[in-house]
């Protein structure tokens, strides 16, 4: 079933439910993958990897307001943020601890024979290309850093 299925079901649950925070994040969803899909110009259904990316561009701008939020003392505000955050991961690949990121950025550092800083760039592309959706590119710069200095 594909993202936009799903989302569909959910969304029929969510309003038969009367669940307002997981209609405002499933409708969020399901907005930026129709922008998503006529921005090319066409309505062809866009890829998986472009799916996860947009669910963790929403996540992100979520995790930012709880930041921003939570500096202000708004629990008010926040609180909505996480519970859309939870709806919006439910759709997201299972996300790896820190110790399987750091293990797989260190067999990639070992493969390619990465040293020093001037070798970030090359060593976050492949493993930004290998761990795709299932963790943060936050996480990754992290660890790359940590590794490689």
């Amino acid at each position: 079933m594909s993202l936009s299925a799903r989302i569909m079901e959910d969304l029929k649950t969510a309003m038969r439910a009367k669940d307002t925070v997981a209609l405002e994040a499933l409708r969020a969803i399901k907005s930026e993958i129709l922008l998503a899909q006529t921005a090319s110009g066409s309505k062809e259904e866009i890829t998986e990897a472009d799916e996860v990316k947009l669910l963790q561009k929403l996540v992100k701008t979520r995790k930012d307001s709880v930041k921003i939020f939570t500096e202000q003392n708004r629990m008010d505000l926040a609180e909505p943020e996480l519970a859309q955050i939870a709806v919006i991961e439910k759709f997201l690949p299972a996300q790896l601890s820190e110790v399987e990121v750091e293990a797989i950025i260190e067999k990639i550092i070992s493969e390619t024979g990465a040293s020093g800083i001037a070798a970030m760039g090359k060593v976050m592309g492949l493993a930004a290309a290998q761990l795709g959706g299932t963790a943060e590119g936050k996480t990754i710069s992290t660890i790359v850093k940590k590794l490689l200095v």
